[in-house]
Order: structure tokens, then C-alpha cells, then sequence
């Protein structure tokens, strides 16, 4: 299925103000050269304009238009708010991605995996180990479970890649709600093996689990950061009460 004319606009948009084509606090241009440059309906700017206030790149001023409030970050950092693969916010950190597939096999969840993970006891699985690394730097070990069921004919290579892009691309899996929990926790042996760690003896977890379009759990993640380099962004408005 296309994507929405609107989705296009925000993502050129998006990439304009990342590239810096648009100064911090610079006026982006009107909302009637935006329509006649996309050749879309007002409506649709709108759509795009409102995504990017919601992402924290624009700020709408009511007469005085859409100012640019986007100012890129010193360190990787990640999005709260919003799912994205790792290959992407390596890409929007401006950083080239690698992704050493560690451990690839298959398993049953079992009573101790169905806890941790929220997967029913029995469900078939993939259980995948994999090390990123951001200009070189080993900063992630992810512990990944995917659901047999929805994340059909994984291989080591796709999760080399990106299996987001295989989801979306490929299966046409539509990515739809994730849920997180941030934790601070101890090193685990193989955190030690694999990271740098230095002096640190804990890292940033975030634990996520990922449903479809269908409301089906499909993936547990458990993501192990090396704290120097971990960041989360978000972009929050008070409401008037």
C-alpha cells in the first residue's frame, strides 16, 4: 500500500531540517509555497506540518507561521516517542550502523520466557543476539524475540540488515505500538565480553514490546546500552487545564 502524500512531505521536510537547509529558528517557507511545491491540498501540508510539531522539529506561531526549533544532539540518542530501527536513527544521528548477529536460533517459550517476555508458554520463537555498532563502536547488545508466526523465514543476513525493513518491505507488517520500560542494571557477562565498558559496571535497558496492526505481540526486545553513549529524546507539551 502507498504511503500518504502527507507522510512524504513530513519525511522530505524532515530530512530539509535535518540537512540544515533551514536555520535554527529560521520561518520555513509559507503554507502556500508548501502547496504548490508538493502540488497537494492544504489539508495535507497541515498533516505533514502537525507530525513535525509532534516530533520536535517545527513550532507552529498562529500569523506568524513555522519556525524550525530542530537542533541536532553531540551524542546518539534515541526516540521515545516515536519507533524507529536501529539502521534508522543511526542514519538520522548521521553515524554509519553495523550489526554482528551474535546467537540466531530458534526456541519455545517456555513459563520463565513467557514472564519475561509476555509471549503465551509455547509460542514458537526466534531468539537473536545482536551487537550494533555506531562508527565502529560497539554501544548495544540486543536480546530480540520475534514471534515465528508474524516474523516469517527470519535469517541471519536480514538481521544483519534490518528487520524492520523485512517487516515492512518485505512482509508488509504494519509496525503500530511498542511499550517501554527504561531500567538501570547491572552487568551481565556477556555486556563485559562485548562492550567497552571502562569503569562502568551497569547499563541503560530499555525492554519494549511491539505489537502490529492486528494488535498481536510480535517482537520482546531487551536493549542493553553502554551508558556514555545512551540518550533518549522526547518531545513534550504542557496542557492547559
Amino acid at each position: 500500500m502507498p504511503k500518504a502524500k502527507y507522510a512524504e512531505i513530513y519525511k522530505d521536510l524532515k530530512a530539509r531540517i535535518e540537512a540544515g537547509e533551514y536555520e535554527f529558528q529560521e520561518l520555513l517557507p509559507s503554507e502556500n509555497h508548501l502547496i504548490l511545491t508538493y502540488d497537494c491540498s492544504r489539508n495535507t501540508i497541515r498533516r505533514a506540518i502537525s507530525a513535525l510539531v509532534t516530533d520536535g522539529y517545527v513550532q507552529t506561531m498562529q500569523g506568524k507561521g513555522v519556525r524550525n526549533i530542530f537542533q541536532p544532539t553531540l551524542k546518539t540518542s534515541f526516540t521515545i516517542g516515536g519507533i524507529e530501527s536501529f539502521k534508522e536513527s543511526a542514519v538520522r544521528n548521521h553515524q554509519t550502523p553495523r550489526t554482528e548477529v551474535l546467537c540466531f536460533t530458534e526456541i519455545t517459550a517456555d513459563e520463565k520466557i513467557s514472564a519475561r517476555t509476555g509471549f503465551p508458554v509455547g509460542a514458537e520463537l526466534y531468539y537473536l543476539q545482536r551487537l550494533h555498532y555506531l562508527d565502529e563502536k560497539a554501544l548495544i547488545i540486543n536480546h530480540n524475540y520475534f514471534l515465528k508466526d508474524v516474523v516469517t523465514d527470519l535469517t541471519e543476513e536480514i538481521a544483519k540488515n534490518s528487520i524492520y525493513e523485512y517487516l515492512e518491505h518485505v512482509l508488509h507488517v504494519s509496525i503500530v505500538t511498542s511499550k517501554r520500560t527504561m531500567t538501570v542494571e547491572k552487568m551481565t557477562e556477556i555486556d563485559e565480553k562485548y562492550l567497552e565498558l571502562g569503569d562502568y559496571n551497569c547499563l541503560a535497558v530499555v525492554s519494549s514490546q511491539t505489537y502490529n496492526s492486528d494488535g498481536i505481540m510480535f517482537e520482546y526486545t531487551q536493549s542493553r546500552h553502554r551508558p556514555d553513549y545512551f540518550r533518549f529524546q522526547d518531545n513534550a507539551t504542557r496542557r492547559t487545564r
